[in-house]
């Protein structure tokens, strides 16, 4: 009997010690199945930061149904400027927008990703669109988008974005605005177009003298100077209830900076106390505080994104040029050496550069690192000013009257694709890109 019950025992135990091996091999596959589900979504197909990038080959096939033409030609041009993408010619394609996705449709041309859709209804559109991996066949994004007719370029922008962040792993700009200062025999409005320079409308504020506005960095709120009944004052707008707030008003003249970055805090010039200086004042208290106070000129702030350094421009060296200083306005320091008239510092998204104006066969953009090195000059044709950057600090806007008359142009951050974006009749100043 006590043989057979440590027989048994011993069953018992084997039996025990397959079932944990089981189990633990079953817990094992499924993690690594929904391991591998998670990297198969997660893949980046193009890293943005490689050295050696090269553009992707995609094929963005017109949509079936109303605006099937519309949807996927604002598409098309996102993707193309970003310097990414290689649209491959609708001419060569094999495959028909209403034919389902085929990998030997796209193989011989060497595509590597498609974008099919289809926009139903007339007021009220239903836009679903698909993304296709050509090398592995298979379907890596379905979305479907609502909108009223009116609303179909913004649309089409969020579709450019979801397609950019499936394939890079990155957000895409393609929604964001551009805040700009329109000139007309009447006087300066404030306005703000798309990113692409459709859609221009104005905001309803004007001044005999206006100058470019500056985003929160929630893009809820502007900040911005205007001369009005012969007074300068800063004022600010919050797009949430569409007011107008005057902030700042002193004698002289009050130029905007910028916001920190919670902003609750403001940085502005003033020369209310004889030469401009650089002031920073708390929006709920109002009480400001003095930041410099040198015999030069201290003008156009620019806050860093973690709030910690302040770019500016002061002529104490002698002629104007781009300085550091921390926020409360210790450990000043040059770092602008190259060229006599440098202006209009702002920084990008990631703290890693200063685009900035120079003057040097006309005034033109350039690029620096916050410690002074990288130099490099952008443009080089015309008079270029008031640089302003991408919320993904790939693109700058900027203002150029290379066209004769002043006009907002946007490119990309290395000087590549230079291009105008308001129409040539309009006179245009001031560009400040929105940081989403």
């Amino acid at each position: 009997m006590r043989r057979k019950l440590k027989v048994k025992s011993e069953k018992l135990k084997v039996d025990s010690e397959r079932a944990g091996i089981f189990l633990l091999f079953f817990f094992f596959s499924l993690f690594t199945f929904y391991f591998s589900l998670f990297t198969c979504e997660a893949k980046v197909y193009i890293d943005i930061m490689s050295p050696g990038l090269k553009k992707m080959p995609i094929a963005v096939q017109e949509f079936s149904g109303p605006s099937g033409y519309e949807v996927p030609e604002i598409v098309r041009n996102d993707l193309e400027f970003t310097g990414l993408f290689a649209p491959i010619d609708k001419n060569a394609y094999l495959e028909n927008p209403e034919q389902p996705f085929s990998q030997k449709n796209w193989t011989p041309l060497g595509v590597e990703a498609v974008v099919k859709g289809t926009v139903r209804g007339t007021t009220e559109l239903q836009v679903t669109i698909m993304l296709y991996d050509v090398y592995e066949a298979r379907e890596i994004l379905r979305k479907e988008y609502r909108a009223g007719k009116e609303l179909l370029r913004p649309r089409s922008h969020s579709i450019a974005n979801d397609i950019y962040s499936a394939l890079t792993g990155e957000k895409g700009i393609f929604r964001s605005k551009i805040a700009f200062v329109r000139s007309e025999k009447e006087g300066k409005s404030l306005c703000s177009m798309d990113w692409d320079g459709n859609r221009i409308a104005n905001m309803g504020l004007e001044g005999n003298i206006l100058l470019a506005p500056r985003w929160s960095r929630d893009a809820k709120r502007l900040l911005y100077s205007a001369e009005r009944n012969r007074q300068w004052g800063i004022y600010l707008l919050d797009f949430t209830s569409m007011r107008e707030k005057q902030v700042y008003a002193a004698t002289g003249t009050n130029i905007a900076g910028d916001f920190f970055p919670d902003g609750s805090e403001v940085v502005f010039s003033s020369s209310k106390e004889g030469t401009p200086d650089i002031y920073s004042m708390s929006l709920n208290a109002g009480k400001s505080a003095r930041l410099t106070s040198s015999y030069g000129i201290e003008v156009s702030p620019s806050v860093s994104p973690d709030g910690q350094h302040i770019a500016f421009v002061s002529d104490k060296g002698g002629s104007p040029q781009i300085y550091l200083m921390r926020k409360d306005g210790s450990d000043v320091r040059r770092i602008t050496y190259e060229g006599s008239y440098n202006t209009s510092p702002s920084w990008s998204p990631k703290g890693d550069k200063i685009a900035f104006s120079g003057r040097t066969g006309g005034n033109q953009i350039f690029i620096i690192n916050p410690d002074g090195t990288g130099l490099a000059q952008l443009t080089g044709q015309g008079n270029n000013e008031e640089p302003s950057f991408s919320p993904d600090g790939r693109y700058i806007t900027f203002m150029s009257d290379r066209d004769g008359v002043k006009g907002i142009y946007i490119m990309r951050a290395n000087g590549e694709v230079q291009q105008r974006i308001t129409p040539r009749g309009m006179k245009a100043s001031g560009p400040r890109w929105s940081p989403n």
